[in-house]
């Protein structure tokens, strides 16, 4: 996992494109490779490898995960209208990148 850019991202060790939104737990930013006019990625500065990974301890994170979804949604405009939260766990589940992280998707036709 500490190979993964996610990880990369969340040490600071490099930084994605656009970002959205950081704080000192989670940061928020497009997708470059997006599946919808709007894709945001969001994911935790802890390391968790997936859901099927997580403990009782990191429930408050993914809460925290989905709340700044919804914030990001406002913010973009399409709380109304609609959007997609989406994980993906594991290989089998489409996850490509082996760390734990939300899609916001929005606009698809």
């Amino acid at each position: 996992m500490e190979d993964s850019i996610f990880f990369k991202f969340a040490t600071g060790e490099l930084r994605p494109d656009t970002v959205r939104y950081e704080d000192e737990e989670l940061l928020a930013f497009d997708d470059i490779h997006p599946d919808a006019p709007i894709h945001i990625l969001v994911i935790p500065k802890k390391p968790i490898q997936s859901v099927a990974d997580m403990t009782q301890e990191d429930a408050a994170i993914v809460g925290k995960m989905i709340l700044l979804t919804k914030k990001l949604a406002e913010e973009m405009g399409v709380a109304e209208s609609g959007y997609k939260v989406t994980f993906n766990v594991r290989e089998g589940g489409g996850q490509i990148i082996p760390y734990l992280h939300l899609h916001l998707l929005a606009n698809k036709p």
